[in-house]
């Protein structure tokens, strides 16, 4: 688990800087973020503020009212930086749950990898990868592909290959100290997804990058059995409020 608050937000800030949002404002201790109504991160409010808040109520119907100005459910993603009484405070509204991510951390050594194809942004054929392993809405490419240009910090995306296809790609940014991974391998049990890990930690540290962290349903069980095998562990977990 991550030490402290300041490690956990040190993280969460870390993962708004990797998944950008074209709108973005505050309310209070919350980050209020909306993009195309694709991918949680882009498209919900969090806090980065555990302190007690004795106007949390009439804040969670600012942004109520905020999110139906632009036509999108009312999400919020609640992390160990809620303030006191976010969660029954939703649930009393009528929000549902719904599955959110474990996030994971490594120091992790960097490799070379002679298959590696190193790109600027997600081309077609970084993304007819992903869409083998990972549900791809038309907003949620859309916004991976909207993503690049709202990038403050360096990124990168790969492809590694075998016998002319592609057979894993992922994604890394680096912020600071921190570089945050994204691994898909389309093939399964072969090594793919470690190749990818060592690969792209090799960039981050190119970048000054010393710790990995990465973000993972918790229902995949094989995906952290490879993390972990990797050296990762849990630093703490997020989940989804939604308003039907």
């Amino acid at each position: 688990m991550a030490e402290t608050m300041a490690d956990i937000a040190a993280l969460e800030r870390a993962a708004l800087n990797a998944v950008p949002a074209p709108r973005v404002t505050w309310e209070g201790g919350f980050v209020v973020r909306a993009f195309l109504g694709g991918t949680g991160r882009a498209n919900a409010a969090c806090s980065l503020d555990p302190r007690e808040d004795p106007g949390l109520e009439a804040r969670v119907a600012r942004i109520e009212v905020h999110y139906a100005r632009l036509g999108l459910p009312c999400r919020f993603r609640s992390t160990p930086l809620d303030p006191p009484g976010l969660a029954p405070l939703l649930l009393d509204r009528g929000y549902d749950e719904a599955e959110g991510a474990v996030v994971m951390q490594a120091a992790l050594p960097p490799a070379e990898d002679p298959a590696a194809r190193w790109l600027a942004g997600p081309e077609p054929e970084w993304l007819s990868v992903l869409a083998t392993v990972e549900y791809q809405g038309a907003a949620r490419q859309a916004e991976k592909e909207g993503a690049v240009p709202l990038l403050a910090r360096p990124a990168t995306w790969l492809i590694l290959r075998e016998g002319g296809s592609a057979a894993a790609c992922g994604h890394a940014v680096a912020d600071g100290e921190l570089c945050g991974l994204a691994v898909r391998p389309e093939r399964r049990r072969q090594g793919w997804g470690r190749r990818l890990l060592g690969a792209l930690a090799g960039w981050g540290a190119g970048q000054g990058a010393t710790t990995c962290w990465l973000q993972v349903a918790p229902g995949n069980t094989a995906a952290r059995r490879i993390y972990a095998a990797a050296g990762f562990e849990e630093a703490y977990r997020y989940r989804y409020f939604v308003r039907a």
